[in-house]
């Protein structure tokens, strides 16, 4: 077997509309091609050995083993890879169910779809699924380190890929909300929302998070002295620098027992409590100096008490935690030794935050701990009895945390509460001990030891005792207030033709209405009408680009097939999706071999919009139109032919639709007739003679009608719409030379010919001159097609090449387009010039008088740069012989 290629989806996809995270692994069965599993001799029996667990797998059978019952029957391997690859994922812990396999158009190559939580162990698990069935086709078995190493190896790419625990929490609940978020490339930000309404977040800090209320919380003694200053309880304390003055600090904070820890540290590092005398206070001094960042050490009083962590979002308590600190409790019979095993064999705990809990570790304090507790690690403790491990109650370090939010008395909400907006912090984690929570803090001597910026959210989502809490929950109520989206409008535009002028006729559209539009498109992604990357930019990464833009406010997405079958879309949904069209064009590529398919493909952006929103489509193209039966939206029609039965029916329904009737474009909705303006008057139809314009601006005007545009608002920015060079570059852009006409125009497959066509056979002046090729990447017979319809439309035909072959011979696909010609008409007039530049060069010099060259390049900015030369050299021509011809009659004068 060989892997011949492996693609990543990350949003809605070919294969799925609500999975987005899909493996699509083109597979060559190679000499298995032909050979079942149950031809595979010890096959089925190998595979039950080495993963037992396929037992779990229902398959097409609807019911428990009916996957090993398809094998033992016999099925192709690449089913049998499909369900490998989401068994080895689910065996290293994640969680994956959806799969698909489909043989295609060659023979024992298949597409091996299957679910993924991270890409990198994804792709991995594809890898391992092919190497272990291999395995067991060869030898009957796979080693059984091999298979752990691969366990391993995958849940190592799951635990660096998990977001941590806080930002998790905060995303889940993101997405509960339909709220869309992205990981942004630096510093493990990531962005709630799309646009102008996002929110940025890394870990618990907000990008309103105030920078000075950040660095405040950072500086333990600055945030003691101001919440002192604010008659808060805190712990009376000093900061030393050196260990020689530790002695008169101590005395300062009234003698034993003391904490020392360091000024700026994080997560319990450098902390020691409790001390009682002065080499414990030496020691600690060592860990709290190394642990600061600035050498710089906080000596305060000890109080006794528990230790509670209270979380307040946006100036409201919203969760208490007591914190305990790491200790095992005696059952009579294990050493402690033995009860930290036992405790770190709990599946919650886990290293660092990567879990709910943290495995707890010995070193230099616990020993200290054991020594004052008179044990060793060699201890039996008694049933029932407690030794702590740790001084600190951090998570971090092995504690546990037992919720105790409904405790708290209502005074001690309103001086936590309080505490937050002193320091100024939107997400705070005040550090508080006390004796019982349940009671003010001045009444039982409480104090506030610390304020912490980001503080961790897991021991309230997930105590180890009592209720958990969905902290997150108002950090999203604070970020997206109620009434305020977290979403841009997205219109997402795709069809084989006509895609790139009904993108910038849309966004020309919205910009009436003063918003900042982004769009993308074959030419490149703009924003307010800037450039921000020139090229073709139709694919998802280039419309996450505008997504990310904190200053758009409408998005509009020129959304190619090839972007969705590579990586799927850049968005969950959009509120318009707007499908133009599908004829052959691209099949054979990515096994997409017949148009059915390739409709299917293009049904992707239909079928992920919203359910409030509008999938706008071409009632007079079948295939468009039987998108209708696909989509969870409302839909609206659009038609050259008022009488289209579909949009009369649709409307009879109560539907709307845009049509071309009595040479208006109009809107028709129920009884009433809407017209917006006359073909003739619009630039972008050239007169009324580019019939597809015509249809390009009824999507374009459906697509903002349905989301609100008034039909005037609609009227001017169609008629102030120019097909230029500058606005729609290789699109219908007509130049006029003086003697002759010369348009541009990116033709490039029979479907746009045909529609090239209608408007040249509606120019009624002249010869037509076609310079016209291809992309080499198209079946043959597409390029014999391309000359036939270039000897129906042309009265000379000059044939030239692409730069970039595709692979192809030189001149191979020119000798295909030749053929076509020769089928269609013997009789015309046509040559072959391979070169672009000389072809465009060869018609534009040997044009008649009031003739119409069609140029259909590969480089549109090349062919507009030999027109607009050749413009001016004809410019300046003309001229010198007005000049001569004013001189002479001025001399016979």
């Amino acid at each position: 077997m060989k892997i011949l290629k492996v693609l990543t989806l990350r949003g809605p996809n070919y294969w799925s509309i609500r999975l987005h995270k899909l493996v699509v692994m083109r597979l060559d069965l190679e000499e298995l091609a032909d050979k079942p599993s149950n031809l595979i001799p010890g096959f089925y029996e190998g595979l039950c050995q080495v993963l037992p667990s396929l037992e779990e797998h229902f398959c097409s059978p609807g019911y428990r083993g009916g996957f090993l019952s398809r094998v033992q029957e016999g099925t192709m391997m690449g089913h049998i890879i499909e369900h490998v690859a989401l068994e080895l994922q689910t065996l290293a812990g994640m969680s994956v169910g959806f799969g698909r396999t489909r043989e295609t158009s060659e023979n024992g190559v298949y597409q091996v779809v299957f679910e993924y939580l991270d890409e990198h162990a994804g792709r991995y698990a594809g890898r391992a699924a092919v190497r272990l069935c291999r395995n067991i086709v060869d030898t009957g078995t796979y080693p059984q380190a091999e298979l752990e190493q691969d366990l391993e190896d995958l849940k190592q790419l799951w635990n660096n890929a998990a977001l941590g625990p806080s930002t998790d929490t905060i995303v889940k609940e993101a997405e509960a909300r339909k709220i869309p978020w992205l990981p942004l490339s630096a510093r493990a930000t990531i962005q709630l929302g799309y646009g102008i309404h996002q929110q940025r977040i890394q870990a618990t800090l907000t990008q309103n998070s105030n920078i000075l209320a950040v660095e405040l919380a950072c500086d333990k003694e600055g945030t003691k002295q101001i919440l002192k200053d604010a008659g808060v309880p805190v712990p009376q304390g000093t900061v030393i620098h050196y260990l020689d003055e530790l002695e008169e600090a101590i005395d300062y904070v009234g003698g034993y027992p003391i904490v020392l820890k360091p000024l700026d540290g994080n997560h319990g590092r450098g902390i020691t409590i409790n001390i009682n005398d002065w080499q414990q206070a030496q020691a600690a001094y060592d860990d709290a100096s190394t642990a600061s960042k600035s050498h710089s050490v906080i000596v305060e009083r000890f109080y006794e008490g528990r230790d509670h962590r209270v979380l307040v979002v946006n100036g409201k308590v919203i969760a208490v935690a007591e914190r305990v600190p790491a200790h095992v409790v005696g059952d009579g019979y294990s050493t402690i030794n033995q009860l930290i095993e036992k405790t770190n064999s709990d599946p919650n705990r886990g290293e660092g935050h990567d879990n709910v809990l943290t495995k707890i570790e010995v070193d230099r304090t616990s020993w200290h701990l054991l020594d004052a507790q008179g044990y060793t690690l060699e201890t039996i403790l008694p049933k029932g009895q407690i030794c702590y491990l740790r001084a600190t109650a951090n998570l971090s370090t092995g504690g546990i945390a037992v919720d105790r939010t409904d405790d708290i008395h209502p005074e001690n909400v309103w001086l936590f509460s309080r505490v937050a907006k002193t320091i100024g912090l939107d997400i705070a984690g005040i550090d508080v001990v006390t004796p019982d929570i349940s009671q003010p803090l001045r009444d039982v001597g409480g104090v506030i030891v610390e304020v912490n910026a980001a503080p961790g959210f897991r021991m309230h989502v997930s105590p180890s005792q009592g209720l958990a809490r969905n902290v997150a929950a108002p950090v999203l109520d604070m970020l997206f207030p109620p009434n305020q989206p977290a979403r841009v409008p997205i219109v997402a535009i795709t069809g084989t033709n006509g895609k790139t002028t009904t993108t910038r006729l849309i966004a020309h559209i919205y910009k009436q209405t003063g918003l900042t539009v982004g769009y993308t498109t074959t030419d490149g992604i703009y924003i307010d009408e800037h450039l921000v990357e020139k090229g073709d930019t139709t694919g998802p990464q280039s419309a996450q680009t505008i997504l990310k833009d904190p200053t758009v406010e409408i998005a509009v997405l020129e959304t190619a097939r090839g972007g969705i079958l590579r990586s799927g879309l850049a968005f969950d949904s959009c509120d318009v999706g707007v499908i133009l069209n599908v004829a052959a064009d691209h099949l054979g590529i990515g096994d997409i071999d017949t148009v059915e398919q390739l409709a299917h493909l293009k049904s992707v952006v239909a079928e992920s919009v919203g359910e409030t929103g509008y999938a706008i489509l071409n009632a007079d193209d079948p295939l468009v139109a039987n998108m209708a039966q696909r989509v969870r939206s409302h839909v609206a029609y659009f038609s050259m032919n008022p009488a289209n039965p579909i949009v009369q029916a649709h409307v009879k329904e109560g539907g709307f639709a845009a049509v071309y009737e009595s040479g208006y474009l109009s809107i028709i909705k129920g009884d009433w007739t809407l017209r917006i303006e006359r073909a003739i008057n619009l630039p972008i139809t050239m007169g009324g003679k580019a019939m597809f314009a015509i249809a390009n601006a009824l999507a374009a005007s459906l697509a903002v009608y349905s989301q609100g545009m008034t039909i005037e608002q609609i009227r001017q920015a169609l008629v102030s719409f120019e097909p230029s060079a500058s606005q729609t570059p290789g699109r219908m852009n007509l130049f006029n030379l003086f003697k002759y006409h010369v348009l541009i125009d990116y033709a490039h497959n029979p479907h746009s010919y045909q529609a090239l066509g209608g408007f040249v056979g509606n120019w009624d002046s002249g010869i037509k001159i076609g310079v016209v090729g291809g992309p080499g990447d198209r079946r043959d017979e597409d390029f014999v097609t391309l000359g036939k319809l270039s000897a129906q439309i042309f009265d000379r035909i000059i044939v030239k090449e692409d730069d970039d072959t595709r692979g192809r011979g030189r001149a191979e696909a020119a000798e295909l387009i030749c053929q076509g010609i020769r089928q269609e008409n013997a009789n015309c007039r046509y040559e072959m010039i391979l070169n672009e530049a000389q072809a465009i060069d060869t018609a534009l010099s040997e044009a008649p008088q009031g003739s119409l060259v069609v140029i259909l390049p590969e480089s549109v900015s090349r062919a507009i740069n030999l027109i607009e030369a050749r413009r001016k050299f004809m410019e300046n021509g003309y001229q010198q012989i007005k000049a001569e011809e004013e001189f002479s009659v001025t001399s016979t004068v």
